[in-house]
């Protein structure tokens, strides 16, 4: 179906990530660079639901490249997963004459997104998540910041941990997914990688603290992905089969704040440029992807596709390094 699209709405939907607001203001910059009306919606799907809409500025989006968080704010909407809350979405995007949505998020945005597709509405997606969890794309915006930031915490971990000589697990974001764990593990030096693509053995855990113990080394450091399970419940059973102390440290909410690194603002600013070209060239339901360092337009289907395999050898790697 082709549309003249001259009135363009965006959101940012889900967890927050760093780059979201570089995201943003390019998305902003570049439509009202090409003519375009750009209206930005408040708090997520629940802010579309209810309205919460006003028209984008230049000024408007001033100062906010290396911002974290989203000053559109986001918020979970259990009411979009309603057809009622689908029908309350699409009754605002008429009302508000928007031709087409640009929605900032990660796999859940991306079905709310995709049921206002099969309701004609126009749609681009541009992936933001910490967890760099969503098929199609090499990165998405906002993972790169946050392994940066499970670095950064845990080189001052690493001091504290050396000066008591313990042990110390780091439980760091990602769900169901190990990425964050994977590289902030393997950039940090950390002596044990525990993901939820890969089982694990605490008897081997414990054996290597032992080597490590044996050769004169006083301090660990484990980092653990939410979705393995219990930090508390796996650093109580390496105390037992150690005989070494552990101390639990949860990094949560801390991984998603601070501005973002240079790469995730650049990427976040060459997709949010993709997503106005690709609304200008009317090739929508779409997504943007950074893939093979450059930034393309892709299905917005591909999100659902196969994710790229866990990268088994990176993670042998960063085993073979910790011996």
């Amino acid at each position: 179906m082709s549309v003249n699209i001259q009135r363009v709405g965006v959101l940012t939907s889900g967890g927050d990530a760093p780059g979201m607001n570089a995201a943003l203001r390019a998305v902003v910059r570049k439509g009202i660079y090409h003519g375009l009306e750009v209206y930005g919606i408040n708090r997520g799907y629940e802010g579309l639901i209810h309205g919460e809409i006003q028209q984008m500025s230049v000024g408007s989006v001033a100062d906010i490249v290396l911002r974290g968080g989203t000053i559109l704010k986001t918020a979970r909407s259990e009411e979009m997963r309603t057809v009622e809350g689908q029908q309350k979405a699409l009754e605002q995007l008429h009302k508000m004459r928007l031709d087409a949505l640009v929605v900032i998020g990660g796999d859940g945005s991306f079905r709310g997104a995709q049921t206002l597709v099969a309701q004609g509405i126009q749609i681009v997606g541009i992936p933001g998540t910490i967890d760099n969890d969503i098929a199609g794309t090499d990165l998405t915006i906002g993972f790169d910041t946050a392994t940066n930031t499970v670095v950064d915490a845990v080189s001052k971990i690493r001091d504290t941990a050396s000066s008591h000589e313990r042990t110390f697990l780091v439980e760091v974001m990602g769900r169901n997914c190990g990425n964050i764990a994977l590289q902030a593990g393997l950039a940090c030096g950390a002596e044990s990688i525990l993901v939820p693509e890969i089982p694990f053995d605490l008897d081997e855990i414990s054996d290597k603290l032992k080597r490590g113990h044996q050769r004169g080394k006083n301090h660990s450091i484990i980092l653990v992905s939410e979705g393995v399970g219990s930090v508390y419940e796996i650093g109580k059973e390496l105390r037992t089969r150690s005989g070494f102390e552990t101390r639990i440290t949860i990094l949560g909410h801390l991984q998603r704040g601070g501005n973002p690194s240079a790469l995730d603002a650049v990427i976040a600013a060459a997709m949010g440029g993709k997503a106005i070209e690709i609304l200008l060239a009317n090739d929508t339901n779409r997504m943007t992807a950074y893939i093979n360092q450059t930034v393309v337009s892709c299905p917005l289907d591909a999100a659902y596709g196969a994710r790229r395999p866990f990268d088994r050898d990176l993670y042998d790697l960063a085993n073979e390094l910790s011996i």
